[in-house]
């Protein structure tokens, strides 16, 4: 049995991993998923920023008091939860991103990528990154009904949570992870996710499914998530 501490990436709170939660508590597994500040059930609190999160994830593993826990984090959460695996330490037995960013020391989530759209609707939008529309999600691998469902469970995203830069103090590769690339997302990982992935730490898992596969192919990935842990 495995403590798994979850969070999902923009505009979604800890109801997004509802049926991989059940997937792995039927395997054996606790879960505590997480939402972040300023999200969700949370939406009324107001995050000072990016390290704002990464507390959020420090907090909730001391909180419940875990040791030898697994880290999960989706799409931009995987930036505070890389950095929140360096300040936890051997709290942690294992970090899985799902298709996510990794941090990097000095960038944030917008850095290398073409994102002046996105600055642009979080000044039009009071600081907030409005959700996307359901023709947004086309093409992965989604039905109408789970479209339905993450429109109408998300939460416009807190902006500055994006352009604050990661700290890192140390090489992000030292960490025993998997990252699931989700192929109809695009083949491969982002440069900063493949560079870690040439570490022997590091190991690469695929799921032909888009961004969203909490919500796409739910068992499929509680049982990558699984198998992650199940490694010696």
């Amino acid at each position: 049995m495995s403590d798994f501490v979850m969070v999902a990436g923009t505009w979604l709170g800890a109801w997004a991993w509802d049926e991989v939660a059940a997937e792995l508590r039927g395997a054996g597994h606790a879960v505590h998923p997480l939402t972040l500040s300023g999200l969700a059930e949370r939406r009324n609190t107001q995050p000072a920023g990016q390290q704002t999160h990464v507390r959020d994830i420090v907090e909730e593993v001391e909180r419940l008091g875990l040791r030898d826990a697994v880290l999960v984090g989706h799409s931009y959460a995987g930036i505070p939860a890389g950095q929140a695996a360096e300040r936890l330490g051997d709290r942690l037995r294992h970090v899985v991103f799902v298709d996510a960013n990794v941090p990097v020391d000095g960038e944030s989530f917008l850095s290398g990528w073409p994102s002046d759209h996105v600055r642009q609707a979080i000044d039009d939008h009071a600081g907030y990154w409005p959700p996307l529309g359901p023709e947004d999600y086309a093409g992965q691998g989604l039905t109408d009904e789970q479209i339905a469902r993450i429109v109408g469970g998300s939460t416009p995203h807190p902006g500055v949570t994006l352009t604050e830069p990661a700290v890192l103090t140390g090489p992000l590769d030292a960490l025993p992870a998997t990252y699931v690339k989700c192929l109809l997302d695009g083949d491969e990982p982002m440069p900063a996710a493949a560079a870690l992935l040439k570490s022997d730490n590091w190991e690469l898992v695929t799921l032909d499914t888009g961004h969203w596969p909490m919500f796409s192919q739910p068992r499929a990935l509680a049982r990558v998530l699984h198998a992650a842990v199940a490694r010696p």
